[in-house]
This record gives structure tokens, sequence and C-alpha cells, in this order.
């Protein structure tokens, strides 16, 4: 049996991809966690094949995970369970260490396979995934934008802004302080040479970060 820690900060979510991973016969989750700590801890205190890890937990993040466990279990290969399929998204993960990157509106069909795949030595990427990842090369690193300078944390913060979230509606996402919030503002502002919220939704429209 394939035996796979399932991360993610939803019961709701986790009780679906659980069922999916062992409605295959072949795989069983022996560990769950709700949060980043809880995720790096189980992983190593636990018998794990393959790690599933959203990308999206509050507190510390699935790439901050996936960063850890590839300092500390290396042999460990983590699958990034995500919503976006946007090009930053899909870099930053496989620059972390990720083997593997799965939506979760496709995990009903594809999860199964990813984590066979990253069982037997693999890696594994959506199609949409693996479009913008050929995009980055095909575009070559000349052309690579100035949202690569943002953390994953602030690049989530950006997409919020850009939605037209308030800081108390991104600081409750993430279970983070308003001043938070706004300290991450500040820097996005100041990477992206942007000036207000405004612009920041125009950049991130013009960079796939968000689909209006």
């Amino acid at each position: 049996m394939i035996k796979v820690l399932l991360a993610d900060d939803h019961k709701i979510v986790r009780e679906g991809l659980r069922r999916i991973i062992e409605e295959s016969g072949e795989m069983e989750v022996v560990a769950e966690a709700e949060d980043g700590n809880q995720a790096i801890q189980k992983a190593l205190d636990t018998t794990v094949h393959v790690a599933v890890v959203d990308i999206s937990m509050p507190g510390v993040d699935g790439l901050e995970v996936t960063a850890r466990l590839k300092a500390h279990a290396p042999d460990l290969p983590v699958l990034v369970l995500t919503m976006h399929e946007e090009e930053q998204y899909v870099v930053k993960a496989l620059e972390t260490g990720a083997m593997g990157y799965v939506t979760k509106q496709s995990a009903p069909e594809q999860l199964v396979d990813a984590i066979r795949k990253l069982h037997s030595g693999g890696r594994y990427l959506t199609e949409k995934a693996s479009e913008a990842l050929a995009l980055r090369v095909v575009r070559g690193d000349g052309c690579r934008s100035l949202a690569d300078s943002l953390s994953m944390r602030e690049l989530q913060v950006l997409r919020k802004l850009a939605l037209g979230r308030t800081n108390h509606e991104i600081a409750d996402s993430y279970n983070i302080s308003v001043k938070t919030v706004d300290t991450y503002r500040s820097r996005i502002l100041k990477k992206l040479n942007l000036r207000n919220n405004a612009e920041l939704s125009r950049f991130a429209i013009r960079n796939r970060i968000v689909d209006l």
C-alpha cells in the first residue's frame, strides 16, 4: 500500500480527498494535518511515501512545508494541491521542490494517478500547469515577471487584493492580522513599483495572476 500524508486546513476537503485516495484500493491515508506545522511534524514522525499538501494553508503555507520537507526528508515526494494554475504558482511550487502539481478541480480524475507517479519516482503536472511551465521556458529568463520577486504569501495577498478583497477579509483567509496584511501590501507595492490597488489589479490581470 502507498502510504499518504494529507494536509489541508478544511476538514471536508480532506474527507473528500481521503475517499478518492482510498477507493483506489492501493493507497492509504496514514496521517492528516490541518496546518503546515502539523504537516511537517507528522511527515517526520510517520512512515509516509507521498505527501499531498495544500498550497494555501494558514500560517505555514504549502510551499514552506515543501521546502522544509525537502530539507529534512529529501526522499519524500511532495504533491502540491491548489486552486491555482497560474504560471507563477506552478513555477514557485517546482522551485521549492514539489514533484507534482494538481488542482483541486482536477483531483477527482488525477489525484490517484499523480500519487502513483510520484511514488514510482516520477513527476506529475496537470495539462494547464505543463502549458504554463512550457510558456515560461519559451519566453526565457529575460521575460520573467516582476511577480517572481514575490514570496508565496505576497503572491496570495496580491491575488486577493486584485480580486477586490479587503484587508480584513484577507486577514481572515490566512489567519493573520490586518496589520500584517497591510505590511504585505506595502512590500508588494514596493517590489512591483506600483502605487495603489488599482495598479495592483492591472498588474495581476496583465501577468495572469488572476483571470477576470
